[in-house]
């Protein structure tokens, strides 16, 4: 929960768009008691190990990861995850990189 508390003290300092944190499902009732207290847009997705991804920041990041649906992140297209690489703030030459790959990938999937 450290860990946690420290992005919302960078999300509210201004350091941060969109974060991305995982922990256990234990934890889900106290996350979301602070993100709303906070009035911080939040989405939480279920993992298969009984753990969660909390998505949170501005509200409009979280309306974009939103609209990607329920699917997991392994699942997501390779522009979906182009977009939620470079809101996370990953480096963007690295995120482009990451894209082309995914997109070559993709296209000697659909082929085969």
């Amino acid at each position: 929960m450290r860990v946690f508390c420290h992005h919302i003290y960078e999300f509210r300092k201004g350091l941060r768009n969109l974060v991305l944190y995982t922990g256990a499902e234990s934890e889900k009732s106290m996350i979301e008691k602070k993100l709303k207290h906070y009035g911080i847009a939040y989405m939480i997705q279920p993992l298969t190990n009984g753990r969660i991804n909390v998505y949170f920041g501005n509200n409009s990041c979280v309306q974009v990861i939103r609209s990607f649906g329920k699917k997991l992140m392994k699942n997501f297209t390779p522009e979906e995850d182009f977009i939620l690489g470079t809101m996370l703030g990953y480096d963007r030459l690295l995120q482009c990189d990451r894209y082309l790959q995914r997109k070559e990938k993709t296209a000697c999937k659909s082929a085969a």
